[in-house]
């Protein structure tokens, strides 16, 4: 059978709650902030250039600014939307006719590293093109 303390002897201990005292210390506000920093987006924009690869239908329109901190992904959504095309259709995209991206990759870091003349030029396509 369990032990019963009476009141006395509760206030007597220490409570867990006073063990545990977080102290705003240089290092926690110099984390508050990065943290911060990374949650704000990035409003820069990226001009993406669309290019149809194969027998991939021709937008009218290729040139689109979109935001730098938005993922692959929400470029891939658009060109679906754009196209005209359901979840279920093949869709392939390169960037450069070189690599397909993950589409977790962000919009800013694809830019970086393989941007063409001021633009992040995405091939697509109906069927695999390369690799």
């Amino acid at each position: 059978m369990a032990s019963v303390i009476g009141a006395s002897e509760a206030a007597s201990r220490p409570s867990a709650v006073g063990f545990i005292r977080p102290e705003r210390s240089e290092q926690f506000e110099e984390a508050s902030k990065a943290l911060e920093n990374y949650k704000k987006k990035d409003p820069s924009k990226v001009v993406v250039r669309f290019k149809a690869v194969g027998n991939a239908p021709i937008m009218k329109q290729n040139f689109y600014k979109i935001t730098s901190s938005n993922r692959f992904q929400a470029v891939i959504q658009f060109l679906r939307k754009e196209l005209g095309w359901q979840a279920g259709e093949p869709l392939f995209t390169y960037i450069n006719l070189s690599f397909s991206p993950a589409p977790d990759d962000t919009v800013a870091n694809l830019f970086k590293a393989c941007g063409t003349d001021g633009h992040l030029i995405v091939n697509y396509s109906t069927t695999q093109a390369w690799g």
